[in-house]
């Protein structure tokens, strides 16, 4: 079974913050252009009611359904992370694991055996870092068929 890491409530929040700011922006321009044009007034009446439910739905997107990284028994899945290299990986392609800092910020770095690489910058995982890590070796160690004792 899949297990998710969300994003950062940090990130969430600056992201459901640029939403609200786009959508704020929408309803600026349909007033502007219902003043500038004489238009019915019920364009902004509907462009508020579906920015309302847009921010509704960003939201609950945003912590509820987006995720960050997918582990699974196969392999792995990255998202919303720019830069991260290789998106998505088998575990059995991949030859380790590394903990780095990559622009001052902690990440962990999963090397392939073709040369290729995914970055992930934990602070981007909503939970524990260090439990995503181990999570993350855990995966990558049954992948190559290693089991751990604890």
């Amino acid at each position: 079974m899949p297990v998710d890491y969300r994003l950062a409530p940090p990130i969430a929040a600056r992201l459901l913050g640029l939403g609200l700011a786009v959508l704020g922006l929408t309803v600026l321009v349909a007033t502007m252009l219902v003043i500038g044009f004489a238009l019915p007034p019920v364009i902004v009446t509907v462009t508020m009611a579906v920015s309302v439910v847009g921010v509704v739905v960003l939201g609950f997107l945003l912590t509820r359904k987006a995720y960050v990284v997918r582990l699974s028994e196969d392999g792995y899945v990255v998202r919303f992370v720019r830069g991260a290299g290789l998106k998505q990986g088998r575990w059995a392609d991949v030859e380790d694991a590394v903990t780095t800092r990559v622009a001052g910020a902690p990440c962990v770095v999963l090397r392939h055996r073709s040369g290729a690489s995914t970055t992930i910058p934990v602070e981007l995982v909503a939970g524990d870092r260090e439990e995503f890590v181990r999570a993350l070796q855990d995966h990558l160690d049954r992948g190559h068929g290693l089991r751990r004792l604890n």
